[in-house]
């Protein structure tokens, strides 16, 4: 008998939670087609993430009750919209807060993020997502999260183009299709993990 599973979004929008999102949605469009987890949706820019690579910078950092979030969960959503090409500054400021977790590992010497899932989840109105999701894939895979086949889900509008993700009438099928395949994978791929942990490193 499978485990439920718990699911955090962290959405990277440089907008806090008084305005919508692109990614926004489209990370919740991600957990919708997870059945029966337990998710929640954080939006970063709500917090007050310091900059550094440490798990808690101090002087009100927020990072660390976010880390434990993360650290409690099974599968992590990170979600980014698309600027002059790159993930939103947000992003790159969890990617590197999660630098981390290198050397913050279990009694058996492996990180407290083996074990864990990680998709991505990228819009914007220009080409992108490819290369956002090759950052984002890299790094977190680099310490130590598990991504599954086609772990991403995007949607990239015409170059120049004032249409936003969330402002559509309806959900592109493609975009939803790959909605569908990467949290089935990413379900699948985590309740695997749950069974078979990764062996010690010492």
């Amino acid at each position: 008998m499978t485990q439920s599973l718990r699911v955090l979004a962290l959405v990277c929008s440089l907008r806090d939670s008084s305005s919508d999102s692109s990614s926004d949605l489209l990370a919740r469009q991600l957990i919708e087609q997870m059945p029966d987890v337990e998710a929640t949706v954080v939006r970063v820019a709500d917090h007050d993430v310091k900059a550094g690579v440490e798990a808690d910078m101090g002087d009100g950092d927020q990072w660390p009750q976010i880390r434990a979030q993360l650290i409690a969960s099974d599968i992590v959503i990170l979600a980014t919209p698309t600027w002059m090409g790159q993930p939103s500054s947000i992003c790159q400021r969890v990617l590197e807060r999660l630098d981390a977790e290198l050397s913050e590992t279990d009694e058996q010497g492996r990180p407290l993020t083996f074990g864990k899932v990680a998709v991505a989840a990228v819009v914007g109105n220009e080409d992108g997502a490819h290369h956002i999701s090759a950052i984002v894939f890299q790094c977190l895979n680099d310490v130590g999260f598990s991504i599954p086949a086609q772990g991403v889900s995007y949607w990239n509008g015409e170059a120049m183009h004032a249409t936003d993700y969330k402002d559509l009438d309806a959900t592109p099928e493609k975009t939803a299709s790959t909605t569908k395949i990467a949290a089935a994978n990413a379900v699948h791929l985590a309740h695997l993990l749950q069974a078979n942990a990764y062996p010690a490193t010492s």
